[in-house]
């Protein structure tokens, strides 16, 4: 399964960028989808995931990003909102059949203050 992500980009702050990924090779429903990120000399922590069973967020984003699937189930976009400085990291789409087992390639997004 590939995954290949767009759309990121330097906005300042109070902008708007939105993500998108694109899965393929996967002859499976991917029911797990959704995006990473790792600011420099962070860890990488999860921004926002949605399941089959629902869609939960990381309380730093809640409310101002938005992650929504594809009608055809394979591509994943997360809306950003809002953007704070400290929202600037390598964001990374993720997939996968139950757990995440799928990463794509970071994707840069830069906030300016």
């Amino acid at each position: 399964v590939q995954l290949q992500a767009s759309g990121g980009g330097s906005v300042q702050a109070g902008g708007s960028l939105r993500l998108s990924c694109a899965a393929s090779g996967s002859g499976f429903s991917l029911n797990v989808m959704g995006w990473y990120r790792q600011a420099p000399e962070k860890e990488r922590e999860v921004v926002a995931i949605t399941t089959s069973d629902g869609t939960n967020y990381s309380s730093s984003v809640k409310g101002r990003f938005t992650i929504s699937r594809g009608s055809a189930r394979n591509t994943v976009t997360l809306q950003m909102n809002s953007l704070k400085s400290e929202d600037t990291a390598v964001y990374y789409c993720c997939a996968g059949r139950v757990g995440i087992n799928y990463w794509g390639k970071g994707t840069q997004v830069t906030v300016s203050s």
